[in-house]
């Protein structure tokens, strides 16, 4: 059958369009077929026929990568029953996944309500600064970690989790104090949770930090507490820690302002100063590429450049206009994904590519992107 995979499309979507039992290969059993196709692209097996198409979404397929959104709607979320003084205390954010293949968009499940999800991304208040929504991916997990109230309290007292081959969430382990502005990160298949604000600021609070091993066993799982910091200067702002070969890399303030960098090496559970050009040139978001390349946009530049820790300085992989003003960025699969200025759009620049080449993703009409991730689909999804 090898020549006929190398065929024109044209003729399999004849042979299989006329197909009466929709066979995958004509005179293979589906087991085998499903063998050889795996191999294939799946924008091929997309393109050429309804059944390699519905092969795609088997939940014995191997999956393909998708985005998985956070959005805010842009007029804010609606309610039956307005509280006084016009805030709504309900949840303000919707999730999504992005089908590349199909190029769809399709809503998540409903996350569990109990307790209620109120996960604020703009307060009435505060008409200039947005909330933060603090979220990450770990094997192959998205993770929800750290936001904030419409009582500007800490919105979540354990991590709600996503696990797309199940379709289904849950939630982590309780967090010994609930927090917002704080450090998250993963590393190795454990998060990690530093300084950060409660109720009101702790100064043993934020200077903390903790770790959730998914690893282990469910009915093992806790939090452990780790080596602090040796201040409380990442209590400021939300803060990304990006796993790199074996440790956690963090600046202290956003964009292009004197910032204050630090590391943290997991196994040694030790703190350690960041280099000289790592900070120097960390203006902007930052990712990193299976916690083996660091990623960040200079925003105010819109270039995209990656760190070479032998040399300690950074490499410039491609300039965009579109790049300028990025407020987020994650890294998967060869590709950088960017959430453009007020979240109007998702930049994706593959990197694999000399020169890279990028393309923009639009999100669902009246929706404001606040995080983007890459995860495998969603495994029950039906074509």
């Amino acid at each position: 059958w090898k020549p006929l995979l190398n065929a024109p499309t044209q003729l399999f979507s004849d042979s299989f369009d006329d197909s009466e039992n929709g066979t995958l290969l004509p005179g293979l059993p589906d087991d085998l077929a499903q063998r050889c196709l795996s191999s294939l692209s799946p924008s091929l097996l997309f393109s050429v026929c309804h059944p390699w198409r519905r092969l795609l979404y088997f939940p014995s397929f191997p999956p393909f990568f998708s985005l998985y959104v956070l959005f805010s709607p842009l007029h804010g979320p609606t309610t039956t029953n307005p509280v006084p003084g016009g805030i709504d205390p309900q949840n303000s954010i919707e999730f999504f996944s992005f089908d590349p293949i199909s190029s769809s968009w399709t809503t998540l499940p409903t996350p569990p309500q109990n307790p209620p999800l109120h996960l604020l991304h703009r307060h009435p208040s505060f008409l200039s600064r947005n909330l933060p929504i603090q979220s990450l991916t770990v094997s192959n997990h998205l993770v929800l970690i750290a936001a904030t109230t419409h009582k500007l309290f800490p919105a979540l007292s354990s991590p709600l989790v996503f696990h797309p081959e199940s379709n289904s969430w849950f939630y982590g382990p309780q967090i010994s104090t609930p927090r917002r502005w704080c450090v998250t990160g993963s590393a190795q298949g454990a998060v990690y949770m530093a300084s950060g604000v409660g109720s009101h600021y702790q100064g043993d609070i934020a200077r903390s930090m903790e770790r959730w091993d998914l690893n282990k066993k469910r009915e093992s799982w806790g939090w452990e507490n780790k080596a602090p910091l040796k201040d409380g200067r990442f209590s400021r702002e939300e803060v990304e820690a990006v796993g790199y070969r074996g440790k956690l890399c963090m600046v202290n303030v956003k964009g292009n302002a004197v910032k204050e960098g630090a590391v943290y090496d997991v196994e040694l559970d030790k703190w350690e100063e960041m280099p000289q050009g790592m900070v120097a040139g960390w203006n902007g978001p930052a990712a990193t590429m299976d916690e083996d390349v660091i990623y960040v946009i200079d925003e105010v530049k819109g270039r995209l450049s990656k760190y070479d820790g032998e040399n300690d300085c950074w490499e410039k992989v491609i300039e965009l206009e579109q790049l300028k003003r990025a407020e987020q960025i994650t890294a998967g699969r060869g590709k950088i994904c960017a959430i453009s200025e007020k979240g109007e759009k998702i930049i994706v620049v593959d990197v694999r590519d000399k020169p890279a080449r990028f393309w923009e993703v639009a999100p669902p009409p009246g929706m404001e992107v606040v995080a983007v991730h890459v995860l495998p689909r969603m495994i029950s999804r039906q074509h």
